[in-house]
């Protein structure tokens, strides 16, 4: 993957911009934080499917489970 970096230098006003493979050890870093999201997805969406299915087992809606419980 290509990086592009930005470095602007406010006494001269001067923007250089540098593109660049990504090393061994970016790349190794964004994969795990792309398998960390997809985890923490996975949770949302298993915790979102579990309060629905105790909604529809209850017979209620998600604004009547907040008045019970709030």
């Amino acid at each position: 993957m290509k990086i592009i970096e930005k470095d602007f230098n406010v006494q001269t006003g001067n923007e250089t911009i540098t593109e660049r493979d990504e090393t061994a050890a970016e790349t190794k870093k964004r994969l795990d934080l792309a398998k960390e999201i997809a985890a923490a997805q996975a949770i949302t969406d298993a915790t979102a499917a579990a309060k629905a299915s105790l909604l529809a087992r209850l017979g209620i809606t998600a604004d009547e489970a907040k008045l019970l419980i709030g």
